[in-house]
């Protein structure tokens, strides 16, 4: 089980508050288009008070992909109460996410349906 805790080492800034509650990591970079049409998506959420968000360039952080196996990017990584979480999540028939790790952009209702099932 990865505690949030454990990203400090790869010079992630976690607060207290991180450590309870749905944490979204945003893993992304400057260059990637999908990456950028995520990225307000997740602020909006944040704002409304659903997910606390930290967001990683892959570039200027590559020991947090080679820790979490990021091949393709937007990644997520969901934290529920500090921990990864380590079960799937399905949308509409489709496995979204697997053990904590969301692959690619989706949508704003895919998002909100990804975060109440965290």
């Amino acid at each position: 089980m990865i505690k949030i805790e454990e990203l400090k080492e790869l010079g992630i800034e976690i607060t207290e508050d991180m450590k309870q509650g749905k944490v979204i990591i945003d893993v992304y970079t400057t260059w990637c288009g999908p990456c950028r049409f995520l990225s307000p998506l997740l602020e909006k959420l944040q704002q409304e008070g659903l997910i606390k968000l930290i967001k990683e360039d892959l570039d200027k952080n590559r020991p947090l992909g080679e820790k979490f196996g990021v091949t393709a990017i937007p990644t997520l990584l969901l934290f529920n109460n500090g921990e990864l979480l380590n079960h799937s999540i399905e949308v509409q028939g489709q496995l979204l996410v697997r053990n904590g790790i969301m692959v690619g952009a989706a949508g704003e209702q895919v998002l909100r349906e990804v975060i109440e099932k965290m």
